[in-house]
């Protein structure tokens, strides 16, 4: 899987971390909060979004939210930092990966749907912040997963070329960014995205249940 591979490139959330649960709770206590009622396709809609294009897509569809894209995203941020610096573990396997990666000189870096805070918090907690030497987030870029921009410019910012990356992901549309940027992608098992599996392992070139599968020489070649 690393054979011609420069860089190593995470999504953050249920791909990297083991995080995803925490958003429907933030999306739960936050419609309770506002009297809001949960759309039934919301995570599909919002799938592979920005941060920023998240708030945005919450005050298009619930018009009786009276503030600003920046509230929403602070409201979210308070309702979330304390379990992103304390609650959030690695993938099985992913701090063992990260060595094995820097014993054979790839460069790590993270290109997130996320916001910058979040990430910040995380990885400070988990004590790898010094592992990656680049982390961007589709805030920064014009548009979010499935488009490639996060990842092209994380590429960019490692100076390697797109081909000779390896994109871990455990999202559809956040495969297909990784694949329109014409990077290699290795979908992750994830208990959220369950129900999208199929479709996961249609889009991405291999499957991980974990990192341990890598180094054990089982993951799946799709």
């Amino acid at each position: 899987m690393l054979t011609n591979k420069d860089a190593v490139i995470f999504d953050l959330d249920g791909s990297l971390v083991d995080s995803m649960w925490i958003w429907p709770e933030v999306d739960h206590d936050y419609m309770t909060k506002h009297n809001l009622k949960i759309p039934l396709n919301l995570h599909d809609d919002i799938e592979g979004m920005s941060y920023t294009e998240t708030a945005q897509y919450f005050l298009d569809t619930f018009p009786s939210l009276s503030c600003s894209i920046e509230d929403v995203k602070a409201e979210w941020l308070e309702m979330s930092f304390d379990k992103y610096m304390h609650k959030v573990p690695l993938k099985d396997g992913a701090r063992e990966f990260l060595e094995l990666g820097r014993e054979r000189g790839i460069q790590f870096g993270i290109a997130t749907s996320n916001t910058r805070e979040l990430v910040d918090a995380v990885l400070d907690s988990l004590q790898i912040s010094d592992v990656f030497a680049a982390v961007a987030t589709s805030c920064e870029v014009s548009a979010g997963k499935p488009a490639p921009d996060v990842y092209l410019k994380v590429a960019s910012e490692l100076s390697v070329d797109p081909k000779r990356c390896l994109v871990f992901e455990d999202i559809p549309n956040g495969i297909l960014a990784g694949k329109n940027a014409e990077m290699t992608v290795c979908a992750v098992d994830d208990a959220f995205s369950k129900p999208l599996e199929e479709r996961k392992r249609e889009l991405a070139d291999y499957y991980i249940h974990s990192y341990f599968d890598i180094m054990n020489h089982t993951f799946e070649i799709l």
